[in-house]
């Protein structure tokens, strides 16, 4: 028997500092109660895409569906602020389904350090030398060498954040695909990334890591100094965003492809 949809009678809220988000929560909290967030039935954030995205990672394995009210400035992952009928807008939103990243950086003293990124995991050169980055797929060296400020990776659901700024492709959300984008590519002076399928294994060494220093960041979460990057998809893990009708994040991602 397939498994009923909740009430979303039994609702958490989490808000930013800024006193916008704030004032928000406290009338909302005053008209539909406060839920823990573990016993409820989804978790409304009020805030900018930033907040969002710390609520998320926040409750990365929790499996609750995630419901943002923009409180914020730009709100590309948040759904129109509104404080009625809000029982019958989660009832009827429609839930995405988005995987993060699983990044595991080892430093120059060969030390791993292990993050998951909602975004895109990037790496950085720290001084004012370019980078020299070497990027295997599945074991195979794609690029002997390439010079430049940094490369970064992408889920679909964060292709249209650093990704689309450096230029990399916009994914559509239920494409398994991932998106390779360098940062200011100097040589080779043509190549402008790739596509890679979602289940493939991603691994940037850095060459010349003392002359030239390299960062790694798996959303706002930072390693400096690093050797090697390991990236690929945690597909056991579920992400579930909330949007209202006509408003899902596969709408917006399409619709962010025909701006000008």
């Amino acid at each position: 028997m397939p498994k009923t949809r909740p009430s979303f009678e039994k609702i958490a809220f989490v808000a930013s500092d800024v006193p916008e988000a704030q004032q928000a929560l406290t009338r909302l909290v005053a008209r539909y109660g406060a839920a823990e967030p573990a016993r409820a039935d989804a978790i409304v954030a009020l805030g900018g895409d930033g907040f969002m995205l710390q609520t998320l990672h926040r409750h990365m394995t929790d499996a609750i569906p995630i419901y943002g009210m923009n409180r914020g400035s730009v709100g590309f992952l948040m759904n129109e602020y509104a404080e009625d009928h809000l029982c019958e807008r989660l009832r009827a939103a429609e839930i995405s389904r988005v995987h993060p990243l699983s990044m595991v950086a080892t430093d120059r003293d060969g030390r791993s350090h292990t993050a998951l990124a909602i975004n895109e995991v990037s790496m950085f050169r720290e001084a004012y030398q370019a980078a020299k980055l070497q990027v295997s797929i599945d074991g195979k060296v794609r690029l002997e060498e390439l010079i430049c400020d940094g490369v970064l990776v992408a889920t679909p659901a964060g292709s249209t954040a650093y990704n689309l700024s450096a230029y990399g492709p916009i994914v559509p959300i239920n494409t398994p695909l991932l998106a390779l984008t360098p940062i200011s590519p100097f040589r080779p002076r043509r190549w402008r990334g790739a596509l890679l399928p979602n289940r493939a294994r991603i691994s940037i060494a850095v060459r010349e890591a003392d002359k030239r220093p390299v960062s790694a960041v798996a959303d706002h979460f930072e390693v400096r100094h690093v050797a090697r990057v390991e990236i690929e998809e945690a597909g056991g893990i579920d992400l579930l965003m909330m949007f209202d009708p006509g408003h899902s994040l596969d709408e917006r991602i399409l619709a962010e492809q025909f701006r000008y």
